[in-house]
C-alpha cells in the first residue's frame, strides 16, 4: 500500500508574510516587483519538491503604502514567467469571480496550463471588501451570499468553456487540408442570471483538462461552494481540533503555517521577537478595526477586544477570518497589542517558532492525526525563511517518509501530484462497461 504523502505549497508574498519583514537588513524593499526575486523563490521551492507555488491576489491596494511594500504583480502573468524558469512545480494563482469575466479568465488559465505543460491551478475567491467593489463601479461590496451565487455560475461557465474543445478536436491532416473537426467544438451558449457567454473558448483543451481548482474560505457559504467545486481547500486554523472538524468535510485540506525557525528554540523565539519589535502598532490597530467593523479609535492597545462585537452573521466581508480572529483573542485572553503581534506574521494563520525538528514535528502531527493533507508554507521572511525550511525541515520530513525526495516522471501534472484524475470532457459519452 502506498503511503499517504504530504502536500506542501510555497505561499509567496514579497519580502515575507510578516508585516515587518521588509524592515530587516537582509530584505529588499523593492522585491515585490522584481522577477529575479520570484525566480529565486520558485527554484528554492522546487529544490524542496513542493507541490506548487501559490500567489494571493485582490483587485485593490491591500494596505497603506506606509505600512509595508504595497501592491502586487498580477499573478497569472507572473506565474507564466515562472513556468519558464521551473520544470516541475505547480503554479496556483488567485483570481476573483466577483471582478472578472468567465471567458477572459478561463482563457488565461488555459494558456498558463498549456505553457506550463499541465501545472496550472486556480485559487477561487469571491473577494470581500468595499475597496475592491469601488474599483469596479460599485458603491458597496455585494452581499456574501450574492458573491457565492455569482461564483457558482462563474465556475459552471468556466467548466463549459474548458470543455468547449474535445481532446481530439485537432485533426492536423495536412494531406486532406483539415486542421480541426468543427463537430468537436461545443459553444457554451450560456444564458444565466449573471453571465451570458455564447462562443467556444479560443484555446484548445489543456493538458490537465482544466486547472486544479482550489478554494480559500471557511465560512458556511465557502464550505458549500468548496464541496461542489473545489479539489483542494486552503484554510486558516489555529488548533488541531478546529482543523480536524473542518477536515471532516473536505478532501485535500491545506492550512497555512508561518514557521519562524532557529537552530535552537531560544534562537527561534529571538527571531520572532525581532519581527514583533519592528511592528508599527498604529497600522495593526487600523487593520484590526476595519476587520472587526469598528469605528476608528475604538480599540485600546493594552485592553481586550470589546465584549459587544457583532456576530459573524452580521458580517458581509471575510466572515471566517473575522470569527477566527475573535475566537483567538477570546480563547487566549489577548490584549489588542498581543493580538496584533499574533496576526503580524500570518493574519490568522498558525504561527510557530521552533527548531527544524519542532516545525517538522508540528507539521507531522497535523498530517498524521487527520487535521490536514499538507500545508501552505508562509515564510515570515523571504527568501531566507523559505531557504531555511527547504534546507533544514524538508530533509526531516523526507527521512520520516512524509515527503517525496523527487518529483518522478509519473506525476508530471499538478493534478497527478494531487492524486486526481484528468477530468472527462462533459461532451464525450464514456463507453459503457462490459
Amino acid at each position: 500500500m502506498t503511503r499517504r504523502q504530504l502536500h506542501l505549497n510555497a505561499f509567496l508574498m514579497n519580502t515575507g508574510h510578516h508585516e515587518a519583514s521588509w524592515r530587516l537588513p537582509e530584505s529588499d524593499p523593492y522585491a515585490h516587483v522584481d522577477l529575479a526575486h520570484y525566480v529565486r523563490l520558485a527554484r528554492i521551492a522546487e529544490r524542496g519538491t513542493f507541490d506548487s507555488l501559490f500567489l494571493a491576489d485582490g483587485p485593490q491596494l491591500w494596505s497603506s503604502a506606509g505600512q509595508r511594500p504595497a501592491g502586487a504583480l498580477e499573478p497569472i502573468t507572473l506565474l507564466t514567467a515562472l513556468a519558464t524558469a521551473t520544470e516541475h512545480i505547480g503554479l496556483i494563482a488567485t483570481a476573483s469571480t466577483s471582478y472578472n469575466s468567465p471567458y477572459n479568465l478561463a482563457r488565461k488559465f488555459a494558456t498558463l496550463d498549456h505553457l506550463s505543460a499541465g501545472r496550472a491551478g486556480w485559487n477561487i475567491v469571491t473577494t470581500a471588501g468595499a475597496e475592491a467593489a469601488r474599483n469596479f463601479g460599485l458603491d458597496a461590496e455585494p452581499a456574501h451570499a450574492e458573491r457565492y451565487a455569482r461564483a457558482a455560475e462563474f465556475l459552471d461557465v468556466a467548466l463549459k468553456l474548458w470543455d468547449s474543445w474535445e481532446d481530439d478536436a485537432i485533426v492536423a491532416d495536412k494531406a486532406a487540408g483539415v486542421w480541426g473537426d468543427d463537430a468537436k467544438i461545443h459553444p457554451p451558449r450560456h444564458r444565466g442570471r449573471f453571465f451570458s457567454v455564447e462562443g467556444a473558448l479560443n484555446v484548445p483543451r489543456t493538458p490537465q483538462g482544466y486547472p486544479l481548482l482550489v478554494q480559500a474560505g471557511s465560512s458556511e457559504d465557502g464550505k458549500r461552494f468548496a464541496a461542489r467545486y473545489a479539489e483542494a481547500v486552503f484554510t486558516a486554523q489555529q488548533t488541531v481540533e478546529d482543523a480536524r472538524a473542518f477536515y471532516a468535510d473536505h478532501i485535500k485540506v491545506l492550512p497555512g503555517i508561518v514557521p519562524v525557525i532557529g537552530s535552537t528554540e531560544a534562537e527561534a523565539r529571538a527571531n520572532e521577537r525581532v519581527l514583533e519589535d519592528h511592528i508599527v502598532h498604529a497600522h495593526g490597530v487600523d487593520r484590526l478595526e476595519r476587520l472587526l467593523h469598528l469605528d476608528p479609535g475604538t480599540l485600546d492597545l493594552d485592553g481586550p477586544l470589546p465584549a459587544d462585537l457583532p456576530p459573524e452573521s452580521a458580517i458581509e466581508g471575510a466572515k471566517s477570518r473575522y470569527t477566527l480572529v475573535v475566537e483567538l483573542a477570546r480563547r487566549e485572553r489577548l490584549t489588542v497589542r498581543q493580538l496584533i503581534g499574533r496576526l503580524g506574521g500570518g493574519r490568522g494563520h498558525l504561527t510557530f517558532a521552533g527548531t527544524p525538528e519542532q516545525v517538522a514535528g508540528t507539521i507531522g502531527l497535523w498530517f498524521e492525526s487527520g487535521a490536514a493533507d499538507g500545508f501552505n508554507i508562509m515564510p515570515a521572511v523571504l527568501p531566507s525563511g523559505l531557504e531555511t525550511f527547504v534546507d533544514h525541515v524538508v530533509p526531516i520530513l523526507r527521512t520520516r517518509g512524509l515527503l517525496r525526495t523527487e518529483y518522478g516522471d509519473h506525476h508530471r501534472t499538478l493534478r497527478e501530484r494531487y492524486g486526481l484524475p484528468r477530468p472527462a470532457n462533459q461532451h464525450v459519452i464514456a463507453p459503457a462497461l462490459v
